[in-house]
């Protein structure tokens, strides 16, 4: 038999079942108490050039411009072992971390299970694992992995007694939704040539071309602490979701910054043996550090780090540490398939790549040709999930790059407060777009190594992880709750045949609060944005949420529904009213698809007439056309209602009448369908956001509407 590799030795050994010795368990024999060790090994390259991915194509580096380190934490209650190593890296495969654990290990006795290595996803480290149009520094993938093994070796070595606390800041200052909805005549084209685009990353500062973010913040800063019985820092495990703030090749980005400046602010840069900052990466898929909402911010990446490292320290002053915590740590297998290309696909492919000139691309359609063949090639993979538990607090690990909202649900969920969740760990298999965002396309999209997974993989993944979550903690999930606010008592009191608070992070079903009609939401709709702002909606230190309407609409049969009734909602247009004929229908009844469209809608006029007021209109046939006085703000938040009894109708915005008058009814009989987002035949769709809306078998009194509109109180 030929002598092993290294290398080989060590996937051997994981290919096969391992015993581990009754000492080996992750348990401390002998050991009492609660201990913690750390350690940071720079790992900055040997040898110049090297290959730096991050960006489509190929770059390169021929030195360094900051630090690289593989930062380590070893945490040990006396009965089991945990080790977490955080990475100055893009991305790491599952088939390396995989390696590095298998060597930690057999140095350790730590279970793999119970170790978790991820990446801070630095655009300006060393490549070791290929993506778009960057390949492998083969000679720098050694270097890596021996140093995470050193690392995790070494913290092991240095544990000492410890007591531990966490806290979560709030951070929303510095970090935004980077991925902005497109206005629906700014559309633009993918790779593959499909005018697809109806969600893209950087849109530029105030940009005209946009409507707003296509999803939400998580604005936690977690914070794990651990310090010797008499108060010295040992280590800071934190985590914030922001994708990197961009800075010159070789370096850490912001994240070695934060490190080295909270070092300081604990007084803690000069200790011996030295304490160990460690930044990781949160869900940040679609999450940067610029508000493309405001004019663009003079910042350095120095006062950003400092900034935020200014917020974790203040926050740590009010840590409560416990003498001890039990750890716990499960891991689960899933395997997902990729978005492969089709026969059509493939050819398009192959023609390119046979005209390419060398092995490396040199375009964006060069990329996505050569990334076509590697998911042709290999159609499925198997990530592995993990979380870890400390005391009370959990640490998830996922090997994608994770949407916002997809953090927001994992913590809502969680059985374990706070919960603090590590992207790109234990691999990297690319971004996971919740479903309805793939439906919006754009960069996190489109099949790649680095966006390839199936649709459905979001939410596979969330579920893997609850569960994951569950064992490790012993206690099940927590259900989602929505908490209603003196507004949402006021329109419940009034007796609504429907009332949809809108709150989901999921579709397609939005719940009503009456409890008698779920509505369901098409395609091309973005979840837990946030609505108008007020204590009244959802209660004091809750965000009140809502979709965005980016094409799609909800749709529900309302029984009941007669020729008296009353609609109102909160709206939020943000498409300029001279963009097309019509600015939007934000509410129709009608029958779904019918040409004529017979029935209600309201909306706000555009080019054609009323400009930017609201108007009501009751269809192709009857062809009557009423409309408002008032010039609506865009991207403004305003209460609108709706009141027909029989020909009569009125429309109130913010609690005044704007408009009154006499129509036609023209709904089809026996009609009770109602769409929000759009009208009954889909023409004009709405480009912004609704929430709060609420269906009354009844004409609503002028007094009603406005006590209603008094009772969401000032916005904010």
């Amino acid at each position: 038999m030929e002598a092993l590799s290294r290398r080989e030795l060590v996937m051997t050994a994981a290919a096969a079942p391992f015993v581990w010795p009754a000492t080996a368990r992750g348990v401390s024999e002998g050991a009492k108490g609660f201990r913690a060790g750390a350690c940071a090994v720079d790992v900055m390259p040997k040898k110049w050039p090297v290959l730096v991915s991050g960006g489509f194509l190929e770059g390169k580096a021929n030195g360094p411009a900051g630090t690289l380190h593989a930062r380590c934490l070893v945490l040990d209650d006396g009965m089991a072992k945990v080790a977490l190593a955080i990475v100055d890296t893009l991305m790491m495969t599952r088939e390396f971390c995989d390696e590095a654990k298998e060597l930690a290990s057999t140095a350790t006795g730590i279970p793999t299970s119970h170790i978790l290595i991820s990446a801070v996803h630095t655009h300006s480290a060393p490549s070791v694992m290929g993506a778009l149009g960057t390949g492998v520094q083969e000679d720098y993938v050694p270097v890596l992995r021996d140093g995470i093994v050193q690392g995790i070796g070494q913290a092991a070595k240095n544990l000492t007694p410890a007591r531990v606390g966490w806290t979560v800041a709030d951070a929303r200052e510095w970090t935004n939704c980077r991925r902005w909805v497109l206005r629906p005549d700014r559309i633009g084209t993918d790779p593959f040539g499909q005018r697809n685009i109806r969600a893209m990353m950087h849109p530029g500062y105030q940009s005209p071309n946009h409507v707003g973010p296509a999803g939400p913040v998580d604005p936690d800063l977690t914070l794990l602490s651990v310090q010797s019985p008499d108060g010295r820092p040992i280590a800071v495990l934190a985590n914030f979701s922001m994708h990197y703030f961009g800075a010159g090749a070789v370096s850490s980005d912001y994240f070695g910054i934060f490190c080295a400046k909270l070092a300081t602010m604990l007084g803690a840069e000069k200790q011996d043996p030295p304490f160990v900052a460690l930044m990781s990466q949160g869900t940040s898929g679609d999450l940067h550090w610029m508000d493309y909402s405001q004019p663009r911010k003079n910042i350095s990446i120095q006062q950003y780090a400092e900034a935020v490292a200014r917020v974790a320290a203040e926050a740590l002053k009010k840590v409560e540490y416990r003498d001890s915590a039990t750890l716990a740590a499960c891991e689960k297998k899933l395997t997902l398939g990729r978005r492969v290309p089709d026969e059509k696909r493939l050819e398009w492919a192959k023609a390119i790549m046979a005209k390419m000139q060398g092995p490396v691309p040199r375009s964006q359609q060069e990329v996505y040709a050569k990334e076509a063949l590697y998911l042709h090639n290999e159609p499925t993979r198997e990530l592995k999930l993990q979380a870890i538990r400390v005391g009370e607090l959990g640490i998830t690990a996922i090997p994608c790059e994770v949407f916002g909202i997809t953090g927001l649900k994992l913590k809502a969920q969680s059985p374990l407060v706070p919960t603090m969740n590590i992207e790109l760990a234990n691999g990297a298999e690319g971004y996971i777009p919740p479903p309805e965002q793939h439906t919006l396309g754009g960069y996190t999209t489109w099949p790649a190594r680095t966006a390839g997974l199936e649709v459905q993989a979001e939410p596979r993944i969330v579920e893997t992880v609850l569960q994951c979550l569950e064992e490790a903690s012993g206690k099940p999930r927590r259900k989602i709750a929505v908490a209603n606010g003196p507004y949402a008592e006021a329109v419940l009191a009034s007796k609504p045949l429907a009332y949809w608070r809108m709150e989901e992070m999921v579709g397609p079903s939005a719940a009503d609060a009456a409890g008698n009609c779920p509505a369901t939401y098409e395609d091309g709709i973005a979840f837990y944005l946030e609505g108008p702002q007020s204590p009244a909606f959802s209660g004091e230190g809750r965000i009140n949420r809502c979709p965005h309407f980016a094409g799609g609409r909800m749709k529900a049969e309302v029984k009941g529904l007669g020729s008296a009734y009353t609609i109102e909602f909160w709206f939020w247009n943000g498409l300029p009213a001279d963009a097309r004929e019509v600015t939007g229908c934000m509410f129709s009844r009608g029958a779904g698809g019918d040409k004529e469209a017979r029935g209600d809608h309201l909306g706000i006029g555009g080019k054609k007439e009323a400009q930017g007021k609201l108007i009501l209109f009751n269809g192709n046939v009857a062809m009557e056309l009423l409309a408002g006085a008032t010039d609506i703000p865009l991207r403004t938040w305003h209460h609108v209602a709706l009141v027909r009894d029989g020909k009569k109708v009125a429309v109130y915005l913010d609690g005044k009448q704007e408009i009154s008058g006499e129509a036609a009814v023209t709904t089809p009989d026996g009609c009770e369908t109602v769409f929000l987002g759009g009208r009954c035949d889909s023409v004009a769709n709405f480009a912004g956001k609704l929430d709060e809306v609420a269906v009354f078998p009844r004409a609503l009194s002028t007094d009603e509407v406005a006590r209603h509109f008094a009772a969401a109180g000032a916005l904010h």
